[in-house]
C-alpha cells in the first residue's frame, strides 16, 4: 500500500546520500523512480541533487506553481515511487498535491526535508508533511559538541549566529550549520577557541 514518508534532518545530516541510494535502489529493481527538487535551490546548478559524499543525480525541477499531482496524473509512464528534495519549500497546496498522488494514483512519495528554518520556526512544507504524512522519521545529524543537531543556524560574518533575516535564503556550509538546542540558543555556532596560554 502507497504511504506518504517524511524524513527530516538538520542540514549536513545525509539527506542527499539517502535520497540518491533511495533513487539508486529502486532503478536496481528494474523500477522507475521519479525524483523532483525545487528550481529555488540552485546551489550545485538546478536540477541536481548533490550529496557531501560525492554523490550527484540531476532530476527536473519543480515551482510554487507546479501542480505535482497534475504531473505524476497526465504522465505517459507514471513512476513506481515519486521522490522530492528539500520539501521544506513545498506549498502547502503541494503537500496535499502528494496526499493526493498517495491516495488517488497510488504511487509512494518519500519527501526529504528541513524541518525548521534558521529561527527555529517550521516551514510551510514541513508543517503540512508533519500533519499529512503516513510516516516521519527524523535522520540524524550532530553538532560541533558531539550532541544531536537538530537546529540549523544561519551563520554570518565572523561565525556570529544570525537570527533575523528572510526565512529562505540558499547556502550550504559556508552560511549554515547544524547545532543542538543549546547551542543554537546561546548562539555559539564554533566551538571556543582558546589561546596556547590557556
Amino acid at each position: 500500500m502507497a504511504s506518504l514518508h517524511y524524513k527530516f534532518a538538520a542540514m549536513n545530516s545525509g539527506k542527499s546520500t539517502q535520497l540518491i541510494q533511495a533513487h539508486f535502489n529502486y532503478l536496481e529493481r528494474g523500477m522507475t523512480p521519479l525524483a523532483m527538487t525545487p528550481a529555488i535551490d540552485d546551489r550545485f546548478g538546478v536540477g541536481v541533487i548533490t550529496a557531501r559524499v560525492g554523490l550527484e543525480l540531476k532530476v527536473p525541477v519543480f515551482t510554487e506553481q507546479t501542480d505535482l499531482f497534475a504531473l505524476l496524473a497526465q504522465s505517459p509512464g507514471r513512476p513506481d515511487v515519486f521522490i522530492v528534495d528539500e520539501a521544506q519549500f513545498l506549498t502547502r497546496a503541494q503537500v496535499y498535491q502528494l496526499a493526493q498522488i498517495v491516495d488517488e494514483l497510488r504511487i509512494p512519495v518519500i519527501a526529504y526535508g528541513l524541518k525548521t528554518d534558521f529561527r527555529g520556526e517550521l516551514f510551510d512544507g514541513s508543517y503540512h508533511l508533519l500533519c499529512l504524512a503516513d510516516k516521519v522519521e527524523e535522520l540524524k545529524s550532530i553538532c560541533w559538541c558531539g550532541n544531536k543537531a537538530h537546529m540549523n543556524a544561519r551563520v554570518g560574518e565572523g561565525g556570529h549566529v544570525v537570527r533575523e533575516g528572510a526565512q529562505v535564503e540558499i547556502g550550504d556550509a559556508d552560511r549554515y550549520v547544524s547545532l543542538c538546542r543549546k547551542h543554537f540558543l546561546a548562539g555559539q555556532a564554533y566551538p571556543a577557541v582558546t589561546s596556547p596560554a590557556d
